[in-house]
């Protein structure tokens, strides 16, 4: 039993993806707009975790490389100007419903030498305090869940303008610290990525222009309890490009845009005995799934069984796509803005960001801020804050240079 309404809420919400779910939706049920959403457990590792990409709308596959890079892509880590930097993240998380559910991430790199770069990374989800308590709501102990996950990056060029980058992730979630029989659930996943990135002109301006691709969370499926059926990790593909364009010496813009698909098979429409009537069955391997999630979705019928839905356009549906921009002024100061869009079927997350940075001489800060489509949105509202670390300024002024 859970003491306080709202915690118990947002505690449901977020370890729903954790049980095993059959999705049941009757063909009654299927109109051409009804909700089949895509089911993982840990989606917090889908979250942008940093300001910049948050205040352009979530893109990041083929943006300038950063030391928030690992979430991304990666392999941009092989084009990045320093040898080394260290940054951290701070958001609230749906204060809309509970004041205390926070992510934090910690990202750095370092080079080994012109080619090739390490990098690390920690993402740390809190789902602040919970009360359980007995069947006559007496008090039992308190408890914080929790989900983190570590990552520790390798990217190399292979020549002066491909990239390629791999990434080995530990995932730790715990959302109910072993009470009622449960367990924390653990899993091993890697990312694989690419970038490749080219200069050009552009009316006689110098620009370049990116491409970026990343598969990540590749691993294992988890589960919460001995008896439960593992579940799939929130695998996932985004693909995007770039384009910066230098106005002059002071001016440059940027440009981007990702589309994102959760290699995760989607959910069948079932008939009765629990016998799929649409779809594919997604009890299957991590291998199987992720093939099968470019074919697996069930489509949408009338009573009558004609098609409102077909099975190629939902799958179009399960498309994300946003778009950014970014504005610097002499590499001091930064103006981000961007969309994120999501189909009202999948999840229905659309929103516009906005963000700032400044770039001073030893560190950087970087502020962007959510603002939902739909009004009363539990994303509204969301904060994100960044503080990056150059080294390379810290050595250059300790040595006095």
């Amino acid at each position: 039993m859970f003491k306080n309404w709202h915690r118990l809420f947002v505690f449901c919400v977020w370890a729903l993806t954790a049980v095993p779910l059959n999705a049941q939706i009757s063909p009654r049920e299927t109109g051409g707009s009804s909700i089949n959403t895509i089911q993982s457990v840990v989606p917090f590792l889908t979250i942008a975790p940093d300001s910049r990409s948050g205040g352009m709308g979530d893109v990041g596959a083929a943006t300038t490389p950063d030391v928030y890079s690992m979430h991304w892509n990666p392999a941009k880590y092989a084009f990045i100007e320093g040898s080394s930097g260290l940054a951290i993240s701070y958001s609230p998380w749906l204060r809309k419903l509970v004041p205390d559910i926070s992510l934090a991430y910690l990202s750095g790199y370092t080079r080994i030498d012109r080619l090739q770069v390490i990098s690390y990374s920690l993402l740390y989800f809190s789902l602040g305090d919970i009360t359980f308590t007995d069947e006559w709501a007496t008090p039992i102990r308190d408890f914080t869940p929790n989900e983190f996950a570590i990552d520790l990056g390798y990217s190399k060029k292979f020549t002066d303008y491909l990239a390629g980058g791999m990434a080995f992730r530990f995932i730790y979630s715990n959302l109910t610290g072993g009470y009622s029989n449960t367990r924390p659930g653990t899993s091993f996943a890697g990312d694989v990525s690419l970038y490749y990135r080219r200069d050009t002109e552009i009316s006689g301006k110098d620009a370049h222009w990116a491409l970026g691709a990343n598969i990540s969370n590749i691993g294992t499926k988890m589960s919460y309890t001995e008896e439960q059926e593992a579940d799939f990790i929130p695998i996932n593909l985004r693909i995007g490009g770039a384009l910066t364009l230098n106005m002059d010496a002071y001016n440059s813009l940027t440009l981007a845009a990702d589309i994102n698909k959760l290699l995760v098979p989607t959910p069948p429409i079932y008939g009765g005995n629990d016998s799929i009537l649409y779809g594919k069955d997604p009890n299957v391997s991590v291998p199987v799934g992720m093939i099968q999630s470019f074919y697996d979705a069930p489509g949408r019928y009338a009573e009558d069984g004609t098609t409102l839905v077909s099975p190629f356009q939902e799958e179009l549906r399960e498309l994300m796509f946003s778009v950014g921009m970014e504005y610097w002024y002499a590499r001091q100061f930064a103006v981000r803005a961007g969309y994120f869009h999501e189909h009202e079927t999948k999840g229905n997350r659309k929103f516009f960001s906005m963000g700032m940075g400044l770039q001073l001489n030893v560190f950087s800060l970087d502020f962007s801020y959510l603002i939902p489509v739909k009004q009363n949105h539990p994303l509204a509202g969301t904060l994100r804050f960044s503080l990056g670390f150059d080294f390379d300024t810290i050595r250059r002024t300790n040595n006095g240079s």
